[in-house]
């Protein structure tokens, strides 16, 4: 398949595991740079190979095939991010923008080689579980956003989400990373804003950051 439709089906079901975000063909085109026209002519033609189910002013919903492909190409994109981030020691927001080009050109042999190249991991760098061959993903059912979370107890991140490079960044200059532990000391609920510890240094984070911040309660 062209690396229009991967890209297209991979944004209908990002969009589709986000409750904030819709799926109708103007979002999608939206997110892809592309027109309305243009992505209502791709749902068509892609309803047409049974990949996607097209009613005209409905939101688009992937069949099963498009899911499958959908998680195949997520599973290249989220190996290749572990494997620049590991070995080449590319930063987060580099590998996310490499690995949009490497996951189109990677065929499933490779992929298989490359996974299990890297100990068969179950998340990329940024926290994203990784599908396993066969579409399965790891539960994220436990984890809130750092903004959501308790003042006065202690959590471990668990993912970094999105691509902004300036969020990470910020990160990168404040230890903020996948596995490390920190203690909320207060939200301020009005302004949402969160003030953590973390490594001996306290923190305070607008919501902007902390709805990107995933954690768990240890």
């Amino acid at each position: 398949m062209s690396s229009a439709t991967e890209n297209f089906v991979k944004v209908i079901y990002q969009f589709n595991q986000n409750q904030g975000l819709d799926t109708k063909p103007g979002t999608v085109a939206k997110a892809l740079g592309i027109s309305n026209a243009a992505a209502t002519d791709m749902a068509k033609k892609l309803a047409r190979k049974e990949l996607v189910v097209f009613q005209k002013y409905r939101p688009l919903q992937l069949t099963e095939n498009g899911k499958r492909m959908a998680l195949n190409v997520i599973r290249k994109h989220r190996l290749w991010e572990t494997f620049l981030y590991r070995t080449l020691k590319l930063s987060l927001h580099e590998i996310h923008r490499e690995a949009e080009l490497l996951e189109h050109l990677t065929s499933d042999f490779l992929t298989e080689r490359l996974s299990i190249f890297l100990g068969s991991p179950d998340v990329d760098p940024h926290g994203d579980p990784i599908p396993d061959i066969d579409g399965h993903l790891l539960s994220d059912q436990d984890q809130i956003t750092l903004l959501s979370a308790e003042a006065g107890s202690e959590y471990k991140i668990v993912r970094l989400a999105g691509s902004d490079s300036e969020f990470f960044e910020f990160c990168e200059d404040n230890n903020i990373t996948v596995g490390a532990q920190i203690t909320v000391g207060k939200q301020y609920a009005k302004n949402k804003m969160t003030r953590i510890l973390i490594n001996d240094q306290k923190l305070l984070l607008n919501a902007v950051i902390t709805n990107k911040i995933f954690v768990e309660q240890k």
